[in-house]
């Protein structure tokens, strides 16, 4: 199962530079899990696209559409308190900013043991790079 970063989940549901890479990677491998916060932070960055004029209203409508139905196909990791721990972990010990540190433990949280080696798909470098440290095996930068 990958655990998809909210950078690799919003090229996957609306027109970007990286949106063949993202779907590829997807139909590689359709079980995924996604952080609790994930849609509020695509809603966030979907708003943005518009008022920066990248997506018209029904554009933003269609990606809306896409992210529920997303929602709805993966694994939703819901916020807990081992969560909550490791992201103050995380800030400590990588320079990540707090939902970006959540997104990871969440991740983590998911893994489990420490030795697997399962895969974080981010277009974050800072993230990216956070995600090899505590593990993973990461698609991107």
């Amino acid at each position: 199962m990958r655990f998809w970063d909210t950078s690799a989940v919003v090229p996957l549901l609306v027109e970007e530079a990286r949106t063949i890479e993202t779907a590829t990677l997807f139909e590689e491998d359709r079980d995924f899990a996604l952080w609790w916060s994930t849609p509020v932070e695509c809603a966030s960055a979907f708003t943005r696209l518009l008022r920066e004029k990248r997506l018209d209203e029904r554009g933003l409508d269609f990606a809306f559409e896409r992210l529920d139905a997303l929602v709805e196909c993966g694994v939703m990791i819901e916020p807990c308190d081992t969560i909550r721990a490791e992201a103050r972990r995380l800030v400590r010990v990588h320079p990540l900013r707090a939902a970006d540190a959540l997104q990871l433990a969440a991740a983590i949280e998911l893994r489990g043991s420490p030795t697997l080696r399962q895969q974080f798909i981010t277009y974050d470098e800072r993230l990216a790079l956070a995600a090899r440290r505590e593990g993973f095996a990461v698609n991107a930068p």
